[in-house]
């Protein structure tokens, strides 16, 4: 729907080949053209668009005159021009109108004249439609979703990954805390979680990233789930801290929305370049869980993950989101949380070895620390960013210690494996050619690739990583299972540089966009069918 020859001109790069276009033909006269630096007076033309796929609608005129009668200024008529397109729109592909009526009602319920406004606009270009035979032979056919009963919010993935955090920390028995500071694209997350006092959530806006981590750290320490959101700037400036956190092995929630860089990069546009900061963007060796959510509505879920780990096993976990999944936004189903799996809290009463207690003792199996925390009757200790006695926790400079910790503290990540869900695989899972590969948010568009590729007549898999430190126990067999597999990620290979250190001698294919959009399906299949038609 262009609402302007400008708007046109700029999108088209994105459009499908079958796409279709509506475009208000009010808005592309001789000046709108000239302005919008067109060489012809006829765009569709000269953007080379198929003319029996344009529907060309005086919007701006007809809008004017179906709500001639209304109480509004010209100005204020024009507005509803996006009800008029959508009235044509549903009269295109045979929807009823009861659900866009529904929503107008609601969302304007108190300003009723903007209501009626909105929804005579909505009527006019049904009736505009349908009274001009309005065709463009398109053989979509949208259906209902199916759905099952129950309770369904519109919610953007920073609005589910706050909600996550809430029914994770009520899960576990832990008062959130959230230390932010305002970032583009994550400061929905500090906004959303500030409005609930009343569920015992503590927010604090700080001065800066590094004092709102490490009010999270403290509020952690003193027995608090800490949280902290961001975005790449502010896990680069975050990093000391987040150290601290490994080393102090205390549970910590980090939430990286990105977002293009390097530096200030373009801060409303998307990408997955954070992950090898996720990673290793710290001194040491500082081991730590990394988890990414495929879906807005997914990330209620991985934020609940985030904090079972972190809690269960004493350590930070970054929660790598990006701009295209928070601001993303996804009919969701309220889930009952008492479904999801327990949150145990790693406190030091479920000591039960032999020697009395001391600050590091760990379990002998998952090799977690005990989480004593401050109060009457509390087991003090001492914690910090100095090495710790792998007992004790006293400042310890001791060389073979310090080997000790080093492996204990990357041993107790790894342990993780064993909890976490494995890989799964969808498609042609026993005999494919091709083995898609891919990470967080990039999952809609793989999945779409590869069922497009299959209804080509091609085999292919497709897997989707989302908890991506430790990587789940199968992956080595997955990976060597298929003759080829290509990772598709919004970097310059990333995920495929992981891989390839963790499964040696496999060719993997990579397919990289750094563009600030979603990945394309088209190109997508394009580049996949190269791959396949590749001799081994």
């Amino acid at each position: 729907m262009a609402m302007n020859a400008a708007a046109l001109k700029v999108n088209v790069k994105n459009l499908r080949r079958d796409s279709i276009i509506i475009i208000d033909s009010d808005s592309c006269g001789e000046k709108d053209l000239k302005k919008a630096l067109y060489e012809t007076d006829d765009p569709i033309k000269e953007l080379g668009l198929n003319p029996d796929r344009v529907l060309a609608c005086p919007i701006s005129t007809m809008v004017q005159e179906v709500l001639k009668d209304v109480d509004m200024d010209a100005r204020g008529r024009l507005r509803c021009k996006n009800m008029f397109a959508l009235g044509v729109v549903s009269w295109l592909f045979d929807r009823p109108l009861e659900q866009a009526e529904h929503f107008i009602s609601k969302k304007f319920a108190k300003k009723e004249i903007i209501r009626q406004a909105n929804i005579a606009a909505l009527h006019g270009g049904y009736s505009y439609a349908a009274n001009t035979h309005a065709s463009v032979g398109t053989p979509f056919v949208i259906e209902g979703a199916p759905q099952d009963s129950g309770i369904y919010l519109d919610v953007t993935g920073n609005k589910a990954t706050a909600f996550g955090l809430i029914a994770g920390a009520e899960r576990a028995g832990l008062k959130l805390f959230l230390g932010s500071y305002p970032i583009t694209p994550a400061t929905d997350i500090l906004h959303f979680l500030a409005k609930y006092k009343s569920l015992d959530v503590i927010t604090v806006q700080a001065e800066d990233e590094i004092a709102g981590i490490c009010t999270a750290i403290g509020a952690s320490y003193a027995g608090r789930l800490g949280v902290t959101s961001t975005s790449g700037p502010g896990v680069a400036l975050k990093s000391e801290a987040i150290n601290l956190a490994v080393i102090a092995e205390l549970p910590l929630v980090v939430v990286d929305v990105q977002r293009g860089g390097p530096s200030t990069g373009m801060p409303t546009k998307s990408e997955q370049t954070d992950l090898l900061q996720a990673m290793f963007g710290r001194n040491g060796e500082s081991p730590l869980v990394v988890i990414a959510p495929t879906s807005p509505s997914k990330c209620f879920d991985a934020a609940y993950e985030a904090v079972k780990l972190a809690v269960e096993h004493m350590t930070p976990v970054i929660l790598l989101s990006d701009a295209y999944l928070g601001n993303g936004s996804v009919a969701w189903r309220l889930p009952d949380y008492e479904q999801y799996p327990a949150i145990k809290p790693h406190y030091v009463d479920q000591y039960k070895g032999e020697e009395p207690w001391m600050p590091y003792m760990r379990d002998p199996e998952t090799l977690v620390r005990y989480w004593s925390v401050p109060g009457p009757g509390a087991l003090p200790y001492r914690t910090g960013g100095l090495e710790k006695d792998n007992k004790t926790g006293a400042i310890s400079t001791d060389g073979a210690n310090h080997d000790l910790m080093v492996h204990k503290r990357y041993d107790k990540i790894q342990h993780i494996a064993e909890v976490i869900p494995p890989l799964t695989v969808e498609g042609d899972v026993e005999d494919a050619d091709l083995l898609i590969v891919g990470w967080g948010s990039t999952y809609g568009h793989l999945s779409d690739a590869c069922q497009l590729l299959r209804k080509k007549g091609h085999k292919v898999a497709h897997t989707q990583f989302t908890i991506i430190n430790p990587m789940p126990k199968n992956t080595e067999e997955i990976m060597r299972r298929y003759p080829r597999v290509v990772v598709a990620e919004q970097n310059l290979g990333q995920m495929a540089m992981l891989l390839r250190t963790k499964v040696e001698g496999v060719k993997f294919h990579q397919y990289n966009e750094v563009q600030g959009q979603p990945l394309k399906v088209e190109r997508l299949v394009a580049a996949f069918e190269e791959i396949l038609n590749e001799q081994l």
